[in-house]
């Protein structure tokens, strides 16, 4: 069990409206080593908005 958690953690996914809403996903580290950037529904913001990763 601690292997697969190594290779796909729990990230926060924030948004870059400074609503201050987060996502919780998770992802593959080995195909996405690098932080994510995904735009998302914002619903403070009531728009689609980048949420960036957060550690």
């Amino acid at each position: 069990m601690a292997r697969q958690a190594d290779v796909r953690p729990v990230v926060k996914m924030r948004s870059t409206a400074g609503t201050g809403y987060t996502y919780v996903t998770r992802k593959n580290r080995r195909n996405d080593p690098d932080r994510l950037i995904l735009r998302k529904y914002d619903p403070v913001a009531r728009r689609h908005v980048e949420f960036r990763e957060e550690r």
